[in-house]
């Protein structure tokens, strides 16, 4: 008897690589300057899909966040979603959303399916009005380049980017003899990256077929340990959405699988969700650094990320990482003031496995190590708090000169 198993899929197109799932990517210049970059498209399945999603808790929230949350709400089954860059569509009051109903309408309307069968997702700009004649246009042309070929997904995961530098895309598939689920997910964001989630925009297809609770449960556990787990800048965005639909196209029903079926799905989610979350800090605005936080040892895992945010949002720390400087001290001190009781005798600390400090006390012998490690693209610090059993890991990047200047100006 064969066992399930987890495969990378290579050269993933997105989610044009799972089943039954369409996508284009057009210019309809919402930007309004006629530079030809991809800036809307659409997501579409003809099967009717379970969807979940998971939002921004930014209070300000941009009006397709709140349109979205009230369609899932319902528990219909949906089509797809339509999604613009270059305008965020965010704090634009009832012609907000006066607009984002009518982009759903009028997707819905070209695909020929019901009523409230479309989302809408837009990432971009804070405060302006969108240029709906482009976006009627655009949606028009979107639906007419659905097709069939790979490189649709790709022109998805590039109508979505903003001040990306490149599409962010995974595709996993889960096997066992001939019957293959597939999972596959594209994500944009670079800047105000914070959860929950970022400026960030995810979308997340699957061809197993799942009921509503249990797909929202599914991703938000996926989320919490990959999309709310990372950080650039600290700044928690308006839009910030991931969605995931299940057409059920397979015909392997979550139902109905066994428990090592649904072990490898959670896995295969979780490592799409991880690697786009990865690839979201590494292509931070300027960044030159991504560095991984193991926080252990904490009370309880609130305080354990209540630790690693106060090291992650450190601007000390985070310049001593452009600056390719072990300056622990930094970091030992935000540890401090994190708000969470400590012990600086207990306190342990790593750069990538070396000693940085044992029980409060420096181990000054590896500073040529420490130096090594920190002029790293990718490096981990590991603090080990000594109070308890929980932990947690958060991605986080550096603070350079290049970011600060890249956002001064629009």
């Amino acid at each position: 008897m064969q066992e399930w198993k987890v495969e990378k899929c290579e050269n993933s197109s997105g989610p044009t690589d799972v089943p039954g799932f369409l996508a284009s990517g057009i210019h309809a210049d919402v930007r309004l300057k006629q530079n030809g970059q991809l800036d809307l498209g659409i997501l579409y399945s003809p099967t009717p899909c379970t969807v979940a999603g998971v939002f921004t808790r930014n209070r300000v929230r941009a009006a397709p966040v709140s349109f979205d949350e009230d369609v899932l709400a319902k528990g219909t089954l949906l089509h797809g979603v339509v999604a613009n860059s270059g305008n965020a569509n965010a704090c634009t009051g009832e012609q907000g959303m006066a607009n984002t109903q009518e982009m759903a309408a009028l997707a819905a309307q070209r695909m020929q399916t019901p009523e409230d069968s479309f989302l809408v997702c837009s990432t971009g700009r804070i405060g302006r009005q969108l240029p709906m004649p482009q976006i009627r246009k655009g949606i028009a042309d979107a639906a007419d380049a659905l097709g069939s070929q790979p490189s649709d997904g790709l022109a998805f995961a590039n109508c979505i980017l903003t001040s990306d530098t490149r599409n962010k895309k995974c595709t996993l598939r889960i096997t066992n003899g001939s019957t293959t689920v597939t999972v596959s997910g594209v994500a944009k964001g670079a800047g105000m990256i914070r959860p929950d989630m970022a400026t960030m925009l995810a979308f997340l297809c699957t061809d197993l077929e799942m009921d509503t609770a249990s797909l929202k449960a599914e991703l938000k556990a996926a989320a919490d340990r990959s999309f709310n787990a990372i950080t650039v800048d600290g700044d928690m965005s308006t839009n910030d959405t991931v969605l995931c639909f299940a057409n059920g196209a397979s015909q392997v029903k979550w139902a109905e699988a066994d428990d090592a079926f649904k072990r490898c799905f959670r896995e295969a989610l979780l490592k799409v969700c991880e690697h786009l979350a990865y690839l979201i800090v590494g292509d931070g605005e300027k960044i030159t650094k991504v560095v991984t936080l193991r926080i252990t040892g904490a009370n309880n895992e609130s305080d354990a990320r209540q630790v690693a945010y106060a090291i992650a949002h450190s601007p000390l720390v985070k310049s001593s990482w452009a600056g390719s400087d072990p300056n622990w001290g930094r970091v030992i001190a935000a540890v401090g003031y994190s708000g969470v009781p400590v012990h600086e005798d207990r306190l342990c600390m790593d750069y990538d496995g070396t000693a940085v400090v044992r029980k409060g006390t420096p181990r000054d012998e590896n500073l040529p190590k420490w130096k090594e490690c920190v002029a790293r693209k990718q490096f981990e610090i590991h603090v080990d708090l000594g109070m308890g059993e929980a932990e947690t890991r958060l991605i986080a990047s550096d603070l350079t000169p290049e970011y600060i200047t890249f956002n001064m100006k629009e």
